[in-house]
């Protein structure tokens, strides 16, 4: 996983430098959509292998497409947006902003806005690489920003909010980068997810995400919580957070069918995620298969309305020094064939609080109860001292 990840972020900055030089050559160009023009008739004129910047000014009421681009800037000025027309969007796939089959890419600087059942605010997609999104506020949308297909995109200064369901959406082999951004739900309105993965890798941190029913759902997919400098020097606040306000969270992280989410160099706070009544609602909740790796103390999860972790169906955690606490039901919660690693060398600090700290069905384990600070309450039979059984 390690060494996967370190090739993705090699790519990612030699394409930076490639960029950079680029850029010094690019041709300008400006639209002002307050005097009739059309930014999207802009680009239907322009070389796509050129290099251009494209400074918008005003309000262009229009579908964009960026199709088969290389190196091209489009720059929005102070004020400028991209709204969705009244007219349709026609009979094939689209989205207010495409962008497809492009290389180096940036947009930054616009409002985006469109309705939550017609189209997607910005969509990526069909092998299009090193896309960034820069300095955007994504309004609505049926998906706020959707990225498909094997695209690898940049994230970083976005705010997306109020989209029909998810601010992200990043699917079909995808690789998204996630920095210092904001998603939120302000409409009270089921149901969302704050960054919804499918068959794909998302890498974040600095990033907060509020008020979903699902903080971040990931099906298939690899969630790593990591500090990277790729695109800017690291610097500021570089937690995860997941809060809910509003009480209407479900789950603030859900893993399914064999993803993984991996806590590593940024912390991943969870704030009173789950429902009352429990059952499979928790702060981090692991299904068929999945795995949570969390070994380096910076998993917090707080006041919980249901369970803390929950690890059903043949999944696995391993946690070191995480912290668990308030939980309405269960704090560490194994069941169906599955397992919990409290791992060596570490302590489960500040556990307490919840309604009952371990449980584990007869089928499940939990193990390293002995690197637990504290006397926790347990429902467990299969609890182990060690990280293992005695071995020959």
């Amino acid at each position: 996983m390690k060494r996967i990840l370190g090739i993705l972020l090699m790519s990612a900055s030699l394409l930076s430098v490639a960029a950079a030089q680029i850029s010094a050559t690019s041709i300008p160009v400006s639209v002002d959509c307050n005097n009739g023009q059309s930014l999207n008739a802009t680009l239907s004129k322009l070389d796509r292998k050129a290099s251009y910047t494209v400074s918008v000014n005003g309000t262009c009421t229009e579908y964009v497409q960026v199709i088969g681009f290389e190196s091209l800037t489009l720059k929005g000025l102070p004020g400028a947006m991209l709204l969705q027309p009244s007219t349709g969007a026609g009979n094939l796939f689209n989205t207010l902003l495409l962008i497809e089959s492009s290389r180096s890419v940036t947009v930054q600087g616009f409002t985006i806005q469109a309705d939550t059942i017609t189209v997607p605010a910005v969509g990526i997609g069909h092998g299009s690489t090193d896309i960034r999104l820069r300095s955007l506020t994504v309004q609505g949308g049926t998906e706020g920003i959707l990225i498909f297909e094997n695209s690898q995109v940049s994230i970083a200064y976005v705010t997306a909010r109020d989209p029909g369901y998810t601010p992200l959406g990043v699917y079909d082999s995808s690789d998204v980068h996630v920095e210092r951004s904001l998603f939120e739900n302000s409409t009270g309105d089921l149901w969302h997810a704050g960054i919804d993965v499918g068959a794909s890798h998302i890498t974040i941190y600095g990033t907060t995400i509020r008020n979903m029913q699902v903080g971040i759902n990931a099906n298939s997919s690899i969630v790593d919580v990591a500090t990277f400098d790729t695109y800017y020097a690291f610097g500021g606040p570089s937690d995860v957070t997941i809060e809910n306000p509003a009480g209407t969270n479900f789950n603030g992280v859900f893993v399914d069918s064999g993803g993984s989410l991996n806590v590593s160099s940024a912390k991943l706070v969870i704030n009173k995620p789950g429902q009352s009544y429990g059952g499979t609602t928790a702060g981090v909740f692991l299904s068929d298969g999945s795995s949570l790796n969390a070994p380096n103390g910076t998993l917090v999860i707080t006041g919980s309305h249901g369970q803390g972790i929950m690890v059903l169906n043949d999944s696995h955690a391993t946690v070191g020094a995480v912290t668990v606490t308030g939980s309405s039901h269960g704090g560490l919660v194994a069941a169906n064939l599955s397992s919990i690693d409290l791992g060596a060398a570490s302590t489960l600090s500040s556990l307490g609080g919840n309604s009952v700290d371990l449980f584990c069905d007869s089928g499940s384990m939990i193990t390293g109860s002995a690197n637990i600070a504290g006397v926790p309450t347990a429902q467990c039979t299969n609890l182990l001292s060690t990280e293992t059984a005695l071995l020959p």
